[in-house]
């Protein structure tokens, strides 16, 4: 059904040659609740709209809600309805796209008014529209005469759930690349395909204990490797820290779903920052909780704005989630930020998420500071992992450390415990080899100082994004992500997802829109910088030669 929903929408809209940003304006006009990265994954197929949306669209569109969503059999007899009563269908695309039964005039009337464009302009999507009546007829024959087929609607907890790193825009380039067409993709931290790789020992070691490996392990995971990420903790001066306190989880993603679902009741709010890993705010969402964004500043090195974070406290806040080193940024937080945000959180009693993924890829001779370990009175959760300083984002294989003040959390602590022993364990293998991965030379190390790639990969792309015009950029202090700024008014750029799909139809370029991080403005957008100098350079090229021509 979302093939054929999503064939018919992008054919209607075709037709009326509306773009995406039209239905979204007219969502708004309309107090209909509908975002553009709604509507960008009913274009890609990626879901179907529940039955108020679906009609809200229908009538816009001025098409029949049932053809609209592939039930052909109930489009027929709508048409079959039209005619008896004098009236022929729309003749556009072979007379294929059905009008509902209100007249012209009656839509007009009761729908807001939508922007005309050209013959020439085009829908974001690309696809060949398919003919409708192509549906499976065996289906159509075993349904009783007469009888409404039920429908299964995904869930309204998904409603406020998006994932852009891997949404709309990478849905279109993978249909490109699957017509034959290259892209360069510069969207998500993947190390491997980019020539990085895992250190020798650490494959070594887990080929020799493979055999070890096959079963499950304790919920929390293996006792080594709980030990060595214990003492790895108490190292970065965690308080309060016991090998219990530790969990291993297929990647940090989740542990952070995990939490979320063990703490949140429908209305909690959760402050995340914004620009943010798009995960927290999902996860909080899902969970039933409200994700409260805080603003991070641009002009103060991306930092937390502390004013903006404690004017959104309210009396249902539960929690502070902090993303440091920052991603999208590469924002390295100070000390001196990290004591405010804990003076926050401990005059509001707040407990703290910290995610540290990125705390071994820090460059410029800083230091990371876990926040956890200047709060010892409150109750904390660190996160970090394996997937980036040890380039093994396959492997799966993060944690989360509990520190602090946990007497007040002991409630939470069991719905974290059921949770755990819920999904039985995480990756027994990858488990295997955090402790030789945590111990002995980090070879990240080698990529980080001047000489390094991801050192010298960042300085190029910083001084080349740059240098050119329209574009500014602060420079990033770790991970390999950098979140350069588009002068809107330059370029006419009311739509992020339209310039990021717009780049990668005439460049074959793969970025991640600034709204993809929970990011309010069209003016950001984020490129990784892991490809070798000389590919980036291609990008670089590409991408000043696009915006020499681009206006929205």
């Amino acid at each position: 059904m979302n093939d054929r929903f999503a064939s018919h929408l992008r054919e209607t809209m075709a037709a009326r040659h509306l773009k995406q940003v039209d239905l979204v304006r007219a969502a708004q006009k309309a107090g209909v609740k509908l975002g553009k990265s709604h509507v960008s994954q009913y274009v890609a197929g990626k879901t179907v709209p529940r039955t108020e949306t679906l009609n809200f669209l229908a009538e816009v569109l001025d098409v029949d809600p049932d053809w609209l969503v592939g039930n052909t059999e109930h489009a027929r007899r709508h048409d079959a309805g039209d005619r008896d009563n004098g009236r022929q269908p729309t003749e556009t695309s072979d007379a294929t796209i059905p009008h509902t039964s209100a007249t012209s005039s009656e839509t007009a009337s009761s729908m807001p008014d939508l922007p005309q464009h050209s013959p020439h302009d085009h829908p974001s999507a690309t696809t060949t529209p398919t003919n409708p009546t192509s549906t499976n007829q065996s289906a159509t024959n075993i349904k009783p005469e007469g009888a409404t087929m039920r429908r299964f609607n995904k869930s309204t907890k998904l409603d406020n759930v998006l994932y852009d790193v891997r949404g709309p825009v990478v849905d279109e380039a993978a249909r490109m690349e699957q017509a034959g067409m290259h892209v360069m993709k510069l969207n998500i931290g993947n190390p491997a395909p980019f020539g990085f790789r895992t250190p020798d020992e650490v494959v070594y070691d887990m080929s020799q204990q493979l055999t070890e490996t096959e079963g499950y392990s304790a919920s929390k995971g293996l006792f080594s490797a709980r030990k060595a990420i214990m003492q790895y903790a108490q190292l970065k001066n965690l308080p309060n820290v016991g090998i219990e306190d530790v969990y291993t989880g297929n990647g940090v993603s989740e542990l952070i779903n995990l939490c979320m679902s063990a703490l949140l009741d429908n209305g909690d709010e959760v402050l995340i920052p914004s620009p943010d890993y798009p995960l927290w705010t999902a996860c909080v969402n899902l969970a039933g909780g409200t994700a409260v964004h805080y603003v991070c500043d641009e002009q103060s090195e991306w930092y937390p704005d502390i004013d903006d974070m404690r004017a959104k406290i309210t009396d249902r806040t539960v929690a502070i989630v902090l993303i440091n080193p920052n991603n999208p940024t590469g924002a390295l937080y100070p000390p001196e930020v990290l004591q405010q945000i804990v003076d926050l959180a401990r005059e509001h009693q707040l407990m703290i998420f910290s995610d540290e993924i990125y705390d071994r890829l820090v460059m410029d001779g800083l230091k990371h500071v876990s926040i956890a370990s200047m709060a010892p009175d409150l109750f904390c959760v660190t996160f970090s992992g394996l997937s980036k300083s040890h380039m093994i984002a396959g492997y799966r294989i993060g944690w989360m450390v509990l520190s602090g003040n946990k007497s007040i959390a002991k409630d939470y602590i069991e719905g974290i415990n059921m949770l755990t022993n819920m999904r039985i364990c995480s990756n027994v293998p990858a488990q295997s080899i955090v402790q030789t991965a945590l111990g002995g030379h980090q070879s990240v190390n080698d990529y980080i100082v001047p000489g390094g790639r991801i050192y010298e990969q960042r300085d190029y792309i910083y001084n080349a994004l740059n240098s050119i015009p329209g574009v500014t950029a602060v420079k990033p202090k770790a991970a390999f992500y950098i979140f350069p700024k588009l002068d809107v008014e330059k370029f006419n750029i009311t739509d992020d997802e339209q310039f990021a799909l717009d780049l990668l139809h005439d460049k074959r370029i793969l970025i991640t829109r600034g709204g993809g991080f929970n990011w309010h403005e069209p003016d950001h957008f984020r490129i990784v910088y892991l490809p070798r100098i000389e590919v980036l350079k291609d990008a670089v090229d590409k991408l000043t030669d696009f915006l020499s021509y681009y206006r929205q």
